[in-house]
Order: C-alpha cells, then sequence, then structure tokens
C-alpha cells in the first residue's frame, strides 16, 4: 500500500463554505430520493395497479441496490478517488430519477429505484473527501453535518412529497429527484477537488464484491418480504439460509485474497464493529418509527378512535421537527465529539430515541405529542449519525475510511429493513374488528404501543453499546505507522 501523499497546507485546501455545501446537498439529494416514496406506497400500488405486497419492491430495490454498491463505491472511491465515485454514484440517482419520469411501468419503476439505490455511496465518499480536504479543524464538523444530513433529508422527503402531492401527481416526486440530483452533480463537479488521497497499490476483489451482493442481496429480500411470504415459509428460511452461507464463504474469502474488498481485521477493530451495531440498531429505529408516526397520524380517528385522520403531507409536517432536530443536533454534536470524544454523542442518541418512543408510547392523543417526540427523535439521530463517522474514522487508516464509513451506511440500511419489518408485523399481528369493511385492516392502539416500546428498547441499547467502545491511542499508531496528518486530532480518540 502506497504511503498516503503529505496534505496540501491550509491555503491550498479549499474552503469550508465551497466544498461542504456541494457535500451536503448530495447527501440530502439521496436521502430525500430513498424516503419520498414511502407515504405514497399505496397510491402508487392504486395508480399502477399492483398489489400491495408487490408495490414494498420499490422501497426493498431501492434498500437492496443502496445496501450492495455503497461498499463497493467506497472502496472504489479509496482505491481510485473519491470524486469520480462520487460522481457515478449521484449519476446512478439521476439516471434513477429520470427513467421513473420518463415511464408509466411498474417494472422500469423497479428498475428506476435500483439505480437510485447508487446514491447510497454519497455517504461514505464525502465523509472521505471532508476527512482529506478540509482543515483539520473543520473535519469533524463536516462530518457530523453530512452525516445529520441523512436525519434531515429523509425528514424533508416525507414534508416535500405530501406537499407535492397536494398539487401535482406521484411522477413530480421522481422530478424533484431529478432536480436535486443535477444540482449535486453541477456543484460537486465544480466545487470538490480531486482527490490528495487513493491507494494505488491496492487492487480489485471481483470474488469478493459478488459474494457480498451476493448474502446481503438474500438478507434485505427475505427481511423486506418476510411479512408478505411468512416468517416461516420455504422462501424466507431458504433465503435466510443462502445469506448465511454466502456470508461464510464471503468472510472466507476476504481473509485469503491480497486486496480484499473489506478487511475484515479492520472490521472487526471493536471500535468499528461496535460502532457498526449502534448504526444497525439506530438504522431499525430511524426507519420503524418514520413508518409506524406516518401511519399511525394517517388512521382515520372515527373508525379507530386513535390518530389524526391526517392527510400525507399533514403526516409529514408532523415529523417534520425530526428534521429540524436532526440539523440542530449536527453542531452540537461536532461541539460534543471536540470536547468530549465520540461517545457522549452515540450514548445520547440512543438515549434520546427512546425517550421520544416511550413519550408516545405513553402520550399519543394530541398532535403536540407527535411533534414533541418528532423534535427528540430527531436530535438523538442526528447525535448518533454525527458519532458513528468520528468512531470510524478514528479507527481506521485515511485509506480505508471510504469502505469503513460505507460499511457503517450498509447496516444503517440492513437496520432500517429489519426495523420495518418487525414494525409491519407488530401493526399486522393485532388488528380491529370494524364496523364497516375498508380494504385496509387498522391494527390496534395497543400495537402501536407495542411497536412503540419496541424502537424505545432497540435505541437503548444503541445507546448503551458506546460503553464497549475503550479510548485508546490513534488507529494509524495503532497499526503499527505514523498517524494520519490530515485527520483531525477529534477524530483519532477511539480505537481497540
Amino acid at each position: 500500500m502506497s504511503e498516503a501523499p503529505q496534505p496540501t497546507t491550509a491555503a491550498e485546501k479549499q474552503s469550508n463554505a465551497r466544498v461542504l455545501p456541494a457535500l451536503i446537498l448530495a447527501m440530502l439529494s439521496f436521502s430525500v430520493v430513498q424516503t419520498a416514496v414511502v407515504p405514497i406506497l399505496p397510491s402508487l400500488a392504486k395508480e399502477l395497479d399492483v398489489s400491495g405486497s408487490n408495490i414494498t419492491w420499490l422501497m426493498t430495490a431501492n434498500l437492496l441496490s443502496a445496501a450492495v454498491l455503497t461498499p463497493l463505491l467506497g472502496r472504489f472511491g479509496d482505491l481510485r478517488g473519491r470524486k469520480p465515485m462520487l460522481l457515478i454514484s449521484l449519476a446512478g440517482l439521476v439516471a434513477g430519477s429520470a427513467l421513473a419520469v420518463s415511464t408509466h411501468s411498474f417494472t422500469w419503476l423497479i428498475v428506476a429505484r435500483v439505480l437510485q439505490g447508487a446514491g447510497g455511496g454519497v455517504m461514505p465518499l464525502a465523509i472521505s473527501i471532508v476527512r482529506d480536504e478540509l482543515p483539520k479543524q473543520k473535519v469533524t464538523g463536516g462530518v457530523a453535518a453530512i452525516s445529520a444530513s441523512m436525519g434531515v433529508g429523509s425528514g424533508l422527503g416525507l414534508v416535500a412529497t405530501g406537499l407535492l402531492l397536494e398539487h401535482w401527481n406521484y411522477k413530480s416526486i421522481f422530478w424533484m429527484g431529478l432536480a436535486f440530483g443535477l444540482l449535486a452533480v453541477a456543484l460537486v463537479a465544480f466545487r470538490v477537488p480531486s482527490d490528495p488521497v487513493t491507494d494505488k497499490d491496492g487492487g480489485a476483489d471481483p470474488l469478493g464484491a459478488l459474494t457480498l451482493a451476493g448474502w446481503l442481496s438474500a438478507l434485505l429480500v427475505a427481511v423486506s418480504q418476510g411479512n408478505h411470504w411468512g416468517w416461516t415459509s420455504t422462501k424466507t428460511l431458504g433465503l435466510f439460509a443462502v445469506a448465511a452461507v454466502v456470508a461464510l464463504i464471503w468472510g472466507i474469502i476476504e481473509t485469503k485474497v491480497s486486496h480484499p474488498l473489506v478487511d475484515l481485521k479492520m472490521m472487526s477493530r471493536p471500535a468499528v464493529a461496535f460502532t457498526n451495531l449502534a448504526g444497525l440498531l439506530i438504522g431499525f429505529g430511524m426507519y420503524g418509527s418514520f413508518m409506524v408516526i406516518s401511519n399511525f397520524a394517517q388512521t382515520p380517528e372515527k373508525l379507530a378512535h386513535y390518530g389524526f385522520t391526517a392527510t400525507v403531507l399533514h403526516a409529514g409536517v408532523m415529523l417534520l421537527p425530526s428534521a429540524i432536530g436532526s440539523m440542530v443536533a449536527a453542531p452540537v454534536g461536532a461541539l460534543l465529539i471536540a470536547r468530549r470524544g465520540p461517545r457522549l454523542p452515540l450514548v445520547l442518541g440512543g438515549v434520546l430515541g427512546a425517550v421520544a418512543m416511550a413519550y408516545l408510547a405513553l402520550r399519543h392523543s394530541h398532535e403536540g405529542d407527535i411533534y414533541t417526540a418528532s423534535a427528540i427523535f430527531g436530535l438523538g439521530i442526528g447525535l448518533a449519525f454525527a458519532a458513528m463517522p468520528a468512531f470510524i474514522n478514528g479507527a481506521v487508516p485515511v485509506e480505508q475510511s471510504g469502505i469503513a464509513n460505507g460499511m457503517n451506511s450498509v447496516l444503517r440500511t440492513v437496520g432500517g429493513a429489519i426495523g420495518t419489518a418487525v414494525m409491519t408485523a407488530i401493526l399486522t399481528g393485532d388488528t380491529m374488528k370494524l364496523p364497516i369493511k375498508i380494504q385496509v385492516l387498522l391494527p390496534t392502539l395497543d400495537a402501536y404501543k407495542h411497536a412503540f416500546w419496541t424502537t424505545a428498547v432497540v435505541c437503548i441499547i444503541a445507546g448503551a453499546v458506546p460503553f464497549l467502545i475503550r479510548t485508546v491511542k490513534p488507529a494509524a499508531t495503532a497499526l503499527g505507522g505514523s498517524a494520519p496528518q490530515d485527520s483531525s486530532a477529534e477524530l483519532v480518540k477511539t480505537d481497540a
């Protein structure tokens, strides 16, 4: 592996005000596109004349594509340059949005969602670029801002979807994604400089990439379709078995090849492994809570005697405080990381998420309860998202930051898929009998309470995980080399 080039002087670095907005917009464009279709899946099923179970493939295909492509793009960014891979990632998002705008076919819409999943590579690539390009005193804040943008974009996407549907049809959602993507491509192309750090001695690992894609695909399809197929069905159990076997083969391959796609020794370092576990749990909480809160708000109050009979727009507005909370969390998280290290914000993130969900389990009869819980939850998610890259960047050398952050992003996606599946199982497992026949079975209030409490427990476990990570010397020193000089001091506090 070649020695990382010495960083340029502060005078030669791109301005924080020039590079960071381009990267934040790129992150927002993906997170908005990923979540914007969630509240319109039922109406899309009617519009495209497909069943409710089949329409979920629009989310499954996107999650699957993002999970598979994110680590690949992150690693290729480490090998051959972060900016080119970031542009490819955004190009996939733009191409998918353009295809979605132009088609009325459900099949081609699934293809479009697969292409949009390439945008998942934005997170690890943008974090690596910040680590490479910004002055070291700006790195912590920059990473926190990009990470928190995931939560901000998810919340804004839900609101924008409702607003657009009030005046136009579902195509407007994809027009929004296309506009965001094109603007992000332009800003990245002209504002982000070429890469100072590449792993020129690294090699490709096609077999590792193929097996990684294989077990992730089997796992996510089984999790996403388990409620429809049945968790004990042959297809579901078969896919779980395939995922386990292929994951084992993948692990063996990665320990044998000279240039692995994922360095498992690096991934097994407690600062990385436990942070990834926290990412899985936080992803569960975020995606699961968005789905449950949105469904709860849209429940017809006259029929169920709970809920608020909210429109898609109104439900999105109720979740808007989560986006604001995540936005506030970015500078707060950066400050806490600089002063105390990343453990405190990650712990607070889990605790605040648990508090928000427990609050909803106990109080949910007024709209103000939803707004309050949403704001607290968004603040917690933002703090957790800001802290996780800090843990990882402090534990891996700079030339591996893309793949390391990419795998963390993958596990958040996997956690989100599991969270959505578990919440769906809880809500559909306890439904009420209504005096009139409607197409959709309504969950009981107890089902929602169980969903809120489940999410709260998952979040509090995520808040406890950071205590398993001990604080030691910088990663590069621990690996036997010199500490990466372009890493901020704040990002090299954790290792194992």
